[in-house]
């Protein structure tokens, strides 16, 4: 009986560290961050929604007409694929996404950082991502689609073990999308009408700016089957943010701790 359970617990002393190295791996796989064009990174807010979700979920405070680049850096000694979607289209093809290993992906060396500043229109050009309004978006303009309005999302994942082929040739580009197209069953004028109603609680989208130069090249990757990593945020404008509680807005409670850490030194303080 004693013999049965120090095995018991050998097994079980020898489960907990491959269990807590799981765990970190998962938050430690990429860094993300969204930096302006001046270099300043936009402040993210942990999130931790409700439901159950896989993932890392994040708040961001948007500035409208900013233009804004998604920097992401690979944390692992192996190539990994990244799906990046912004107000739920995939940036390289503009196609709904839904954070696929079947999906177009940004391949990043081990230990490698990518900037990704644009929607990808060719392979040696981009269009610029800024913050604006979701009538201005570039979801809702060309796709009629807010059903992931104000997001970035990530997907990591890793690449199975083989050997890498270079591909020569361009890679497939994103296709022009129909500047017509409504939502199905819905007019262009019921929508225009919907989206006037929504005056300044409107909100944050992606627009498609101007062109960029941002050579490409195809390159032969199997991603693993599922994802290691996954990453939302939820860009806001401040006002959205001080309504939801994100960040602290309004007139400062006197007695709550402010930036000033300690009390001021009198100026006729001799001690």
């Amino acid at each position: 009986m004693i013999s049965r359970l120090f095995w018991a617990a050998l097994v079980i002393i020898f489960m907990l560290p491959n269990m807590a190295f799981a765990h970190v791996g998962l938050e430690g796989t990429v860094d993300v961050r969204i930096i302006s064009d001046g270099g300043r990174e936009f402040v993210k807010f942990r999130a931790y929604p409700q439901c159950q979700e896989d993932g890392r979920y994040f708040y961001v405070q948007a500035s409208k007409g900013e233009r804004y680049s998604i920097q992401v850096t690979n944390t692992l000694g192996r190539r990994i694929g990244v799906v990046i979607a912004v107000d739920g289209r995939n940036i390289i093809d503009g196609k709904k996404s839904d954070l696929r290993r079947n999906e177009r992906m940004y391949i990043i060396g081990p230990y490698g950082t990518n900037t990704f500043e644009g929607w990808r229109t060719a392979v040696d050009r981009t269009n610029r991502f800024y913050f604006t309004e979701q009538s201005d978006s570039y979801a809702e303009k060309v796709f009629a689609d807010a059903s992931a309005m104000g997001t970035i999302a990530i997907a990591v994942f890793r690449e199975k073990t083989r050997d890498i082929v270079h591909l020569q040739g361009p890679s497939s580009v994103m296709k022009e999308a129909p500047t017509e197209e409504a939502a199905p069953g819905t007019s262009r004028g019921a929508h225009s009408a919907e989206l006037a109603e929504k005056g300044k609680r409107e909100q944050a989208g992606t627009g498609f700016g101007e062109t960029t130069y941002s050579p490409t090249r195809s390159v032969n990757f199997e991603p693993e089957r599922t994802a290691i990593d996954r990453i939302v945020m939820k860009y806001e404008w401040r006002s959205e943010l001080c309504r939801k509680g994100i960040i602290q807005c309004g007139p400062r409670n006197r007695l709550w701790p402010g930036g000033q850490e300690f009390a001021p030194i009198p100026r006729d303080f001799r001690g």
